[in-house]
């Protein structure tokens, strides 16, 4: 799958031509697929999204081209959705690709590092700055699958502790659910990480088997319910600026399907990856509203904190790419764009940012 493809037909104009999709596959098989989440049914905007992908696809196929949903644990747990789709279990799974770093860290790259790229700019990097070719080569000699961007949350919370967190002394031997490359670079620092799925987290935090957990943000984590154990909620989630779930498909599957059904199901995830971050933020502002008047003491990590998580991750990175072939390779790609746009989001969309921020609450 090439990058200007998916752009062609991932963008709006192949989103607005899936409206003619029906008379286009008039003639064409019907195909059913099944679709694995990593995420619990509860959570309606991430396995929501693949719903929609999966409506969408039908809608503009006249109902040729079907995909069921199920939830983490109905066909696999949450974190086994790369082996679902790499051994054909399934043609094609929702996931975030930090959940598979234990296989090889250079798979972060379809999702998101800590300190890294905001949402924005990861779509840059993914559509524009080669980040799709470079990404999907290796996932697809090494796993024999394709990864297709269909959710991004944007900045992610820093999750609820049961305890304050006011220096990097009070990290030691915290017991915290956190996913993929932030764990190891929290390990550093005497954290001691936990990578769970979201159906299991409650309960974990519940029995004391954890100190502390983060998940989404706002409006997912009070459906989770972690409110009611721990009452310190802190920002920002700088493991997650943003947080990029994908559509895992097959490459059997997925040459095997008809290059306009190809072209749909495309188009019905570039939708998604768009339409899912509208959703978060939308919902998160009175999600938050409600967390706080519900008990929630919102806090924001020091700068203490952040500087040597900063430094910690930096650290990590380069023994990686000193071992990781692939990781050097994507690493190279990836944190020279961001630098770029660092520099342009300075300009722009840092300063007007931090000047409304301040008129918050007096914007009349």
């Amino acid at each position: 799958m090439q990058r200007r493809d998916f752009i062609k037909q991932g963008g709006i104009a192949g989103i607005l031509a899936a409206g003619a999709a029906p008379a286009l596959a008039q003639g064409q098989p019907t195909v059913k697929w099944r679709l694995t989440s990593s995420y619990p049914r509860s959570l309606d905007t991430l396995v929501g999204a693949a719903e929609n992908i999966a409506k969408r696809v039908a809608d503009a196929t006249g109902n040729r081209f079907q995909i069921q949903v199920f939830a983490a644990g109905e066909i696999v747990p949450g974190l086994q959705v790369l082996d679902a789709v790499q051994n054909a279990t399934v043609e094609c799974g929702q996931t975030i690709m930090y959940y598979y770093v234990g296989k090889n860290p250079a798979l972060t790259f379809g999702a998101i590092l800590p300190f890294g790229m905001n949402a924005r700019q990861h779509n840059a990097w993914w559509y524009q700055g080669g980040g799709a070719e470079l990404y999907n080569d290796f996932l697809q000699k090494s796993y024999g699958c394709t990864a297709i961007p269909c959710l991004n949350t944007g900045t992610q919370m820093g999750g609820w502790f049961r305890k304050e967190i006011k220096t990097v002394a009070d990290l030691k031997g915290l017991k915290f659910r956190v996913g993929g490359v932030a764990g190891a670079v929290l390990q550093r620092l005497g954290v001691v990480p936990q990578q769970l799925a979201g159906g299991d987290i409650y309960p974990a935090l519940e029995k004391g088997t954890i100190d502390a957990a983060e998940w989404v943000g706002p409006y997912d984590d009070e459906k989770l319910g972690f409110y009611k154990i721990a009452k310190y909620y802190y920002t920002p989630g700088w493991w997650e600026g943003n947080a990029a779930s994908v559509m895992l498909v097959g490459q059997k599957a997925w040459d095997a399907l008809p290059k306009d059904y190809q072209a749909v199901f495309l188009a019905a995830c570039g939708e998604s990856n768009a339409v899912a971050t509208a959703r978060y933020d939308h919902v998160n502002p009175a999600a938050m509203k409600r967390l706080i008047a519900g008990g929630a003491q919102l806090r924001v990590f020091s700068r203490e904190i952040m500087d040597a998580c900063y430094k910690a991750a930096h650290e990590q990175y380069a023994e990686w790419g000193e071992k990781i072939p692939e990781f050097k390779k994507l690493g190279d790609s990836y944190f020279k764009y961001l630098e770029e746009e660092l520099a342009w989001f300075r300009v722009a969309e840092g300063t007007f940012d931090n000047y409304m921020s301040s008129r918050a609450g007096r914007m009349k």
